[in-house]
């Protein structure tokens, strides 16, 4: 048997969020140490052309609780995209863990039978629900997590792979 809907998404979702969450945390003690104004972290990016840190993390959490609230078949949660801060940032992970944790496993049966349609930008797109979480929603999220990651590790934060796996850590023995 072929693992669930939910088992392929939210579990994943919520050991990365970790991972995001104890990188802020790295970030903040860095900015501190080297006395940066750790705005300079959150409203940076690798391109010009890029999203700040801020945005990514709020992609990265608009992503994950819209595609497992979808995919339940529940009401998608609306966050105002306002965090200026660490703290805040951390704050809409600890939200968005908390959504995913509280959505039913049962809801997720059948999901794999599912349409999902969802707006981006002016248009209607439908997805094949496999297709909508494999080949949308999981690696968008991944995209955002790993840019966060690399604008602070740029920046200097002295990270590592194992940083961004954090949310495996009790599988690693740590």
């Amino acid at each position: 048997m072929s693992p669930s809907m939910y088992d392929a998404s939210v579990p994943a979702f919520v050991n990365m969020l970790k991972s995001l969450s104890a990188i802020l945390d790295k970030a903040a003690k860095y900015a501190e140490a080297k006395k940066i104004d750790p705005s300079v972290l959150v409203n940076d990016r690798l391109a010009a052309d890029m999203f700040p840190l801020s945005r990514q993390i709020q992609i990265a959490t608009d992503g994950v609780k819209g595609g497992a609230a979808r995919l339940a078949g529940v009401d998608v949660p609306s966050y105002p995209d306002t965090e200026t801060t660490i703290e805040e940032l951390k704050a809409r992970i600890d939200k968005t863990i908390a959504f995913l944790q509280s959505i039913d496993k049962s809801k997720f049966d059948g999901a794999e039978d599912r349409s999902i349609t969802m707006k981006v930008g002016p248009n209607d797109m439908t997805f094949p629900a496999k297709v909508y979480l494999f080949e949308f929603v999981i690696p968008n999220f991944y995209f955002h997590a790993t840019t966060t990651y690399a604008i602070l590790r740029h920046n200097g934060v002295d990270m590592g792979k194992q940083d961004f796996l954090a949310g495996l850590a009790p599988y690693f023995g740590r």
